[in-house]
């Protein structure tokens, strides 16, 4: 039997975190039956998720990391196709100008996006991560948008918003949690909200999103790409993706990762 894609194996360890972060501690066994996986498959997914310290592996069973359960999650978000985040920022960072202001939304995937930023500039955000990472450059001002923090490490909610509308960032960069056939969605209101008023406030908006978020559907849909002036993907989004979102007249660059990363 073939192994399954790289994402794939991802998104399922992803899933077997979030699992274990809900419950605390968690029998392997009862991991391997959730997951419908074999024992071998699911001690390869343990290994690799106690190499990069995101759980502890024990006796017969796994536990979350006590009062680190937000920042555990959102270190192995930023830890996963990284290979990828840096292919799509380096074409995504041709769209900054200097002496511009710029939004930036709370994703990881545009973590690396951030880290390459230099003065003079304006950023905003609702990311306390971003605000970190730029904090002690010179010539950048960080304007962080207050509001309700979350556990993603990030403000959202009516008064984020609220801020976000009394800006007028020359170009905005968010990403999405999911995309099927052009359509947007976000298991969070407050984060859709967010995007979509992200949208308003930039002059010009742009999309960056890794294959691993297509084909994909979330509790809130917020619009479609056709909002966009430009996505950003890369060379793993499945051509059927591609096509329904040039379908919707926006233009799409595709970034090469390069191979063997």
């Amino acid at each position: 039997m073939p192994r399954p894609p790289d994402a794939e194996v991802e998104q399922r360890r992803q899933e077997v975190l979030r699992h274990v972060i809900d419950r605390g501690e968690i029998r392997i066994d009862q991991l391997t039956e959730r997951f419908g996986v074999s024992l071998m498959t699911m001690h390869r997914d343990l290994d690799d998720l106690a190499e990069r310290r995101l759980l502890r592996k024990l006796r017969g069973k796994v536990a979350a990391f006590p009062a680190l359960t937000m920042e555990t999650a959102k270190r192995f978000r930023e830890s996963l196709n990284l290979p990828v985040k840096e292919a799509l920022s380096e074409v995504a960072f041709a769209e900054v100008r200097a002496g511009q202001t710029v939004f930036v939304d709370d994703s990881t995937t545009l973590f690396p996006l951030v880290r390459r930023f230099r003065g003079p500039m304006v950023v905003v955000t609702n990311s306390l991560e971003e605000a970190r990472i730029l904090g002690e450059r010179d010539g950048i001002e960080v304007r962080l948008l207050g509001g309700r923090y979350t556990e993603f490490d990030s403000c959202a909610g009516a008064d984020t918003t609220a801020a976000l509308g009394r800006m007028r960032p020359d170009v905005g960069f968010v990403s999405a949690a999911a995309i099927a056939g052009g359509r947007l969605y976000h298991p969070v209101r407050d984060y859709a909200d967010l995007k979509v008023a992200a949208l308003a406030a930039s002059q010009r908006n742009v999309l960056v999103v890794d294959h691993s978020k297509f084909g994909r559907t979330a509790t809130c849909s917020y619009g479609d790409v056709g909002a966009y002036d430009l996505v950003v993907t890369d060379d793993e989004t499945p051509a059927g993706e591609i096509a329904a979102m040039r379908g919707l007249g926006v233009e799409v660059l595709v970034a090469t990762v390069p191979e063997g990363t």
